[in-house]
């Protein structure tokens, strides 16, 4: 039998605290319970529901998330909820009856490509998995998206970018790509076998109501000037392409007239890339200025 030990870690959401632990938890889903009702497929965040402080229990991969209400403090409660946690498994009580899977397996391959950035490594499927560029910083950036989720169980991914037909994953030191791609590469070809979606429908929509253009985040095309309109379609017939095949993204942000600074945004393999501000200077600005002249002056990445 397994013995099971908890690790309390921290997340950027003070209401939230992950417990986790040495061995996995579901097979291939995450699973969010608000209340005790939906909570009927899980004896165990039934359990943690007679706690009146739980507000919401997650159960993903190698850990236990559990929101709080605000009438305690985590600090004072944390080490016995651990505890109550280590000794449920530990009696190897059910933590979530999981269906069966039956719906038929998708015919897909993933492999694996290095890209600039020495921290990321780029997983590219031979179909499409999104429509468009989607970034997460962090396990609770990733809520409308399980595949992330659960790539963020794994504890040396520090990102997660997806666009088109590829995951670029973010690393921490800690990890060597020799000794972890596979696991990874795998992991992502069974969950999109399954037939899962890597993004949520709904976050879909929402990012199609947002932005009619991806290239222009911050404001809808039809109110940008002509010559931030002409910066656009140069990042997006020269640039675009080719960080992409690099695993990465390139995004309009602003055109500062008076100064006659392009800023951009940077995501997936090209944030943080020791070789970005190279690209960005030999590369982008450089085209930038032949193709428009005494209108730019500089490029500059607002994220890095």
């Amino acid at each position: 039998m397994k013995e099971y030990t908890i690790t309390v870690v921290k997340t950027n959401n003070p209401a939230i605290l992950k417990f986790e632990t040495n061995h996995f938890l579901t097979k291939n889903k995450n699973y969010e319970f608000k209340n005790i009702d939906e909570a009927k497929k899980s004896p165990l965040a039934q359990q943690l529901f007679y706690l009146p402080f739980i507000k919401t229990v997650y159960i993903s991969g190698n850990f236990i998330g559990l929101e709080r209400f605000d009438i305690v403090e985590w600090d004072d409660v944390k080490d016995e909820v651990a505890q109550q946690l280590v000794e449920y498994l530990n009696a190897d009580e059910p933590i979530v009856n999981e269906e069966e899977e039956t719906s038929k397996k998708v015919a897909i391959t993933v492999y694996a490509e290095v890209t600039p950035n020495p921290s990321v490594m780029k997983f590219v499927a031979n179909k499409p998995i999104v429509p468009g560029a989607f970034e997460f910083k962090n396990i609770d950036e990733a809520k409308n998206s399980e595949l992330a989720k659960q790539l963020f169980s794994f504890p040396f991914v520090k990102e997660v970018f997806f666009d088109l037909n590829y995951v670029s994953v973010s690393k921490y030191d800690v990890a060597e790509w020799e000794d972890v791609t596979m696991p990874l590469r795998e992991h992502i070809r069974e969950y999109l076998a399954d037939g899962n979606e890597a993004v949520s429908k709904s976050a879909i929509a929402k990012t199609k109501e947002e932005a009619q253009d991806s290239s222009a985040p911050s404001q809808p095309v039809a109110e940008l000037d002509d010559t931030s309109q002409q910066i656009v379609d140069i990042l997006e017939e020269y640039v675009k392409p080719a960080v992409a095949s690099d695993g990465g993204n390139i995004l309009f942000q602003s055109y500062e007239e008076k100064s006659k600074t392009v800023n951009v945004i940077l995501q997936g393999a090209c944030s943080g890339c020791p070789s970005s501000t190279f690209t960005l200077k030999n590369g982008i600005e450089t085209m930038l200025k032949n193709m428009m002249g005494d209108k730019v002056n500089e490029v500059v990445a607002v994220n890095g």
